[in-house]
């Protein structure tokens, strides 16, 4: 099979990243990047770090930190000093400026031993979760090229999967850690909104934006959560159940289903009939509340650049952002009862449970042509609870028959749970 990646060298194993000199491993993220297809390329790099600067950050780390010779890319909503933040637009730069200092994600892991090694596309101000950018070109899954690789952190799942780098930052607001990591088999975390991780990063819902990451191996994830975010809150006999795709969407793909739910059975009992009915009753307006609060706020962030650069946004976003300048007050109030209401949910749940495993996407990867409105609405089905709720999320992979793959979504009532290195450690 002709893949879009296929003359990329072989993956690295998370371990080999920090036994590399740093002259090797900055000369290795340069032969990788060179060697992906012209339109992965384009549409996953925003910005590549030079070579020899790369190696000598990674030279001044020291081998006792604990993600140590691991290089990473960063999402473009992040700022990085001396390289433009455009956040997948053509003109946020001449709006902001080139930032002089970074972002906090980035100060947090250069403390940790890890070193940037450029920056990813993603869909237009992170309004969407398919991978669709009319400016960069749309991010083509990496194995699969005539299927994209969800978004809206795009290029960061892109680069993991393709074996590119062991790391890579994204943000998920209503989906882009999970959707991206279910589509391209990857493991993927979401961490909580209004932390500071995220506070400084250009925003899409304030309410309900995360910052996350992803990578391509259990060893990684573990790894990277127990730098960032460990060590896990005590806990004993973890408990948690699933939730199957049919639940939630009766006319989903059943190849999806079954996999996901014989993915979830290894891990933990379905849901009781009655937690499972309290749940979708706290959830049944989730997605209208989602989008009325994401939506109401992107507008906020956007109101001053609508006008005058409404030819430089893409269509699809620029009107995504103007509609919601009409949403009444109404509307706005009820969709935060509904937030509210799920919220309370949740906390209902974890005072009995340490975990909740949904499915993450409805479906395989999708191609260009099914990027409509009503999968946005589906996925948003199964994203928008945990983005409501505020919650961290692990994600996933999961196999599918075909070689494509699809994911579960573990929300978890903090970041620290100790459910996280339960289900990460080697077996």
């Amino acid at each position: 099979m002709d893949t879009i990646a296929q003359k990329t060298p072989a993956t690295l194993p998370w371990n080999a990243w920090s036994t590399l000199a740093p002259a090797v491993a900055a000369r290795e993220v340069q032969t990788r990047v060179a060697a992906l297809a012209p339109a992965l390329r384009s549409a996953a790099l925003a910005w590549l770090r030079p070579e020899h600067e790369l190696a000598l950050d990674l030279a001044a780390k020291s081998a006792r930190d604990p993600l140590h010779g691991i290089p990473y890319f960063l999402k473009d909503l992040f700022d990085l000093g001396g390289s433009p933040t455009r956040a997948g637009s053509t003109f946020l730069n001449e709006v902001r400026g080139t930032p002089t200092t970074d972002s906090t994600i980035v100060r947090r892991l250069r403390a940790l031993g890890a070193s940037c090694a450029g920056k990813t596309q993603l869909v237009e101000f992170a309004s969407g979760l398919t991978g669709e950018n009319p400016h960069f070109g749309d991010c083509p899954h990496p194995q699969f090229p005539d299927r994209l690789t969800g978004g809206s952190s795009s290029g960061s799942a892109a680069f993991v999967a393709a074996g590119v780098i062991p790391l890579a930052i994204g943000t998920d607001t209503g989906g882009s850690i999970r959707v991206p990591a279910a589509w391209c088999g990857l493991y993927g975390f979401r961490l909580t909104p209004t932390q500071d991780l995220i506070a400084d990063a250009i925003p899409l819902a304030p309410t309900m934006d995360t910052a996350g990451w992803f990578t391509g191996t259990n060893e990684g994830m573990l790894a990277t959560w127990q730098a960032l975010v460990g060590p896990a809150s005590p806990s004993a006999n973890l408990r948690g159940c699933y939730l199957p795709l049919s639940a939630l969407l009766p006319t989903a793909d059943a190849v999806t289903d079954q996999a996901c739910t014989a993915a979830a059975k290894k891990i933990c009992p379905a849901a009781d009939a009655a937690t499972q009915a309290e749940l979708l009753a706290a959830w049944r307006d989730a997605v209208d509340a989602y989008l009325t609060i994401g939506m109401s706020e992107a507008y906020l962030v956007h109101r001053d650049w609508l006008a005058p650069y409404r030819e430089h946004y893409d269509p699809v976003i620029w009107q995504r952002f103007s509609a919601a300048a009409h949403y009444s007050a109404e509307q706005i109030k009820a969709a935060h009862a509904t937030l509210a209401g799920v919220r309370h949910a949740f906390e209902k749940y974890f005072s009995v449970y340490d975990f909740l495993i949904l499915p993450a996407v409805p479906c395989a990867a999708p191609s260009k042509a099914d990027c409509t409105p009503e999968l946005r609405r589906t996925i948003l089905t199964l994203t928008a609870p945990a983005s409501l709720g505020g919650l961290p999320v692990l994600s996933l992979p999961v196999s599918l028959p075909s070689g494509l793959t699809a994911g579960l979504q573990v929300i978890l009532p903090r970041a620290t749970s100790s459910v996280v290195p339960w289900l990460l450690q080697p077996e």
